[in-house]
Formats: C-alpha cells, structure tokens, sequence
C-alpha cells in the first residue's frame, strides 16, 4: 500500500476515533442567587404582612384562584384558558420548536433518498466517430436510492439537536407563563369588576341618603322651620354624589370588555358574571415559596434558563464549525433499456463515497461566529439574573402593598364608622332643630367618601392578592399546560 494512502486512512482513522467528542462549553444550571436561600422578600422598613407563610417548598390545594371561593371565578378562567387566542398562539408556538426540535434530531441519522426516472434518449453515433450507423431511439428507466450519513466527529450536529431541545423546552415554559399570566389578568379583571361594583353600591347607598335628608328638609319646610332655600344645598349635594356614578359604571364596562377579550370572546356574544366582593374569600394564609425555590417555580424564569441552555448549546455548533468533518455516502441505482430488465443483477451499479471537509480559510468568519455565540450566551446569563430579580421584586411588591392594604383598610374602616355616627348626630340636630342643615350635607360628603375609599380599597387587595399569587407561581394545575410536558 503506498504511503500516501496509509497515511489518509491514519488520518481519517483518527478522525474517527474522535468521533465521541463533543466541543463547546456543557450547559450547567445557573446557581439561586447567593443569601436567597433563607431570607424572605421584604427589603427593611416594608410593611408587614400578615397572612404568608414562607417555606421551602409552598404549593397551593389546587388551582390558585379557588382560594377566593367563587365558583364564577373559576369557571370565567377556565373559559378563557381554553378559548383565548393568547393559548392558542403559545401552543401553535410551542408546537412549531417542538417540530424543529425533531427535525433537528433526524438529521443526526442516516439518509436515505430513493429515485426514479424514465427518459427517451437518441443516441447520436456521429459523436463518437461512428459513419455510417443509424442514430437510435432508446428509452432508459432506473430507479436507485442513496444514503448518506455525517459522522459529526466534534458534535456539531449534536449540538444543534440540543440547542433545538433546549428551545423547545423554552417554548414550554413561556407557554406555561402565557397560561399563569391570562390566568392571572383574568382573576385581576374580576376583582376590579367586584371593586368597582362596590364602590357603586357605596355611592348609589350615599345617594339613598341624600334623599332622605332631601325629605327631611321637606317636612322641616313644611313645618315652617326651614326656608325653601334650604332644599337647594340638599339638592346640590344629591347631584354631586349622582355624578360619582356613571364614571364609576364607565370603567365597570371597560373591564367587563376586558374580561371577554381575556376570555376570547367578543363583548356582544358573551357577559362575564357580576362578581361580587361579598362573595369573594380572602385566604387566611398565604403560602409562598422561598427564593431559592421560586427560581425553580416561575415559569418566565425557567423559560430563561432554558434560552441560556440554547445559547451555550449555540456555541459548541460555533466551535465544531472550525473542526474537520466527514460524510459518508452511497449510491445504488438499476439502470436498463427495458422495463422488464431493470432489477436485473446485470442492470445493477452502486457506489460508495467517503469526504472530508476542513475549514482552511474563512476570512475570520468562523471565528466570528463564534465569539458571536460566546457573546450571546452572556447575554442570556444577563437576561436569566434580570428576569430571577424582576420575579423578587415583584413577589416584594405585592408582599408590601397587602401590608399597606391592610393598614389601610383598617383606618377607613374606622373612618366610615366615624362618618356614620356624625351623619347620625347631624342628621337628628337637624331634626330636633338644634344643627344647621350644612353639617348634615358636609356629614354626608364624608360619608361618601369614606364608604367609596373603603370599597376601593377592599377591591385593591384583593387584586394584590391575585398579583401575589401570580408572582411567587402558586400551583394552577388546571392549565393546560400539561403541553408543556410533551416537549421532545
């Protein structure tokens, strides 16, 4: 054997030996960020909260919106988890990198492509120097097939199918957080129905006063105690808090409008319920996990991870580029004149080809490439760590502003028992003729107030309790989202 030949086939013999080798940096989960493990949320001078229960490890009984008790509440997020355009999107989504994701797998195997042709052919004998001789007519069917199959000696090709999996499983993930988040709105939508429903029962509760103090100076005019100017200043007051309301019916409409686009439905083919807050239960604990284990929870953080996964996969692909490669080939084809011969041994011809390729100049393109790859895994650490503070601080804000509720709550609480008991003190000086008709109408303006603030302010924590739930990723089994679990 000559030496050049048995120097090739050393070379490509060590080639194959390497053929196990994958380059490129392996992909290692991103640590929890350092002091996470034990501490809680709150950054020092925060409200309190009571009513959380941190843990290690802290999962809701069941969907988390069943915590308020309102099957109506339930069955609107049910709807719109099955019929919201936004589902449909993130599984046609998922379902595509899914598909490259076994597109990308198939291609690390063998090749296998089958033809077939028939042509009629004359054959001009003229051209190869024969005078004299008929030119024939012939017709020449085959039919063959040819495989073919990369080695992938660095794991450029495995790399690949990984960076491919990797963005599948991001898919997932960010289907998972397109589910917890229409969840999340809807639920959010529901308490501001429920809000702003109470708040226009305060007013409309206001406005019935209003109008019996418009009786009592009636009946003090009849008794010739009070002019006729009197009725004014009470009518004043009627028509001021009659003005609260439409405002108030205003954005009640708005967020039912948008509870049906949540839900996927136009507002003329669909009502949401009326929700109502007296109807609604606030959860007396609260279980949330740690930090350290809420980096393994919420889904747009593991959507993140998983893109830092594709991005390190990504540059092994950069890598194995700038390596040698070798494809093997072979061909078969059944070649004949006649129809009947063609799967004759004698009609028969095959071929084996064996190629390496080597990357000798690029112009730096290669290298580029790959410091593209390097750069654009930073990148996505970056993204990753920004993504796991954006999730605390938004878990700390909705931690902070239910201790604010509740602080809140309890002093207009205390403030529309006040106001009541001095509309009832003014009220029965007036009657008894001892007070002016100002103070009732001034009594009743802090009343409307006081009853308007503390409906808002009830219908607000139960929107920070949805956010809460919505930011530490509490168990909401009954998504779809068991999608998720069918990634390749």
């Amino acid at each position: 054997m000559p030496l050049s030949t048995r120097s090739l086939l050393a070379a490509v013999s060590a080639l194959a030996l390497s053929a196990c080798q994958t380059v490129g940096p392996d992909f290692k989960t991103p640590e929890a960020p350092k002091g996470a493990a034990a501490v809680g949320y709150a950054m020092a001078g925060d409200a309190a909260t009571t009513g959380v229960s941190l843990a290690p490890e802290a999962r809701a009984a069941g969907p988390w919106w069943q915590a308020f008790g309102s099957p109506e509440l339930d069955r609107t997020i049910r709807l719109a988890l099955s019929d919201s355009p936004s589902v449909a999107e993130a599984k046609a989504t998922l379902e595509r990198y899914q598909a490259e994701a076994r597109a990308a797998r198939g291609s690390q195997l063998p090749q296998v492509d089958g033809t077939a042709g028939a042509q009629r052919e004359r054959i001009n004998t003229q051209a190869f120097g024969f005078t004299g001789f008929p030119s024939p007519t012939i017709s020449l069917y085959s039919v063959g097939a040819t495989v073919s199959y990369d080695l992938d000696l660095f794991g450029g090709a495995r790399r690949r199918t990984e960076e491919a999996k990797a963005r599948a499983d991001a898919a997932a993930r960010q289907a998972d957080a397109a589910f917890l988040s229409l969840s999340g709105n809807v639920a959010m939508q529901a308490m501001r129905v429920a809000g702003l429903r109470a708040q226009i029962a305060a007013v409309q509760g206001v406005v019935e006063g209003d109008r019996q103090t418009i009786d009592i100076v009636r009946r003090a005019q009849q008794a010739g105690g009070e002019a006729p100017s009197a009725t004014t200043s009470a009518q004043a007051q009627l028509a001021e808090d009659e003005a609260l309301i439409p405002p108030l019916q205003r954005q009640l409409d708005q967020a039912r409008h948008q509870l049906a686009l949540l839900a996927g439905k136009s507002p003329a083919e669909w009502s949401p319920p009326d929700f109502d807050m007296a109807a609604l239960t606030a959860p007396a604990v609260i279980p949330v996990s740690l930090p350290s284990t809420l980096v393994r929870q919420r889904p747009d953080i593991l959507a993140a991870e998983a893109e830092l996964h594709a991005a390190t996969a990504a540059i092994g692909v950069a890598v194995a580029n700038q390596y040698p490669d070798i494809k093997l080939s072979a061909n078969l084809t059944q070649s004949a004149i006649k129809p009947e011969n063609l799967f004759n041994y004698s009609s028969s011809g095959w071929n084996l080809l064996s190629g390496v390729t080597a990357p000798i100049f690029s112009g730096g393109t290669l290298k580029a490439e790959r410091q593209a790859a390097e750069a654009e895994a930073r990148a996505s650490l970056a993204r990753y760590q920004q993504t796991v503070l954006r999730a605390f601080v938004q878990v700390s804000d909705a931690l902070a502003a239910l201790g604010t509720d509740d602080q809140q709550a309890a002093a207009l609480t205390r403030a529309q028992a006040a106001a009541e008991s001095t509309v009832r003190d003014a009220e029965n000086a007036y009657r008894l003729g001892g007070g002016p008709l100002i103070q009732v109408v001034d009594a009743r303006r802090q009343l409307s107030r006081a009853r308007r603030a503390l409906a808002e302010a009830q219908g607000q924590r139960f929107a920070d309790l949805v956010q809460l739930y919505a930011a530490t990723a509490a168990d909401w089994g009954a998504q779809p989202a068991a999608v998720a679990s069918n990634s390749p």
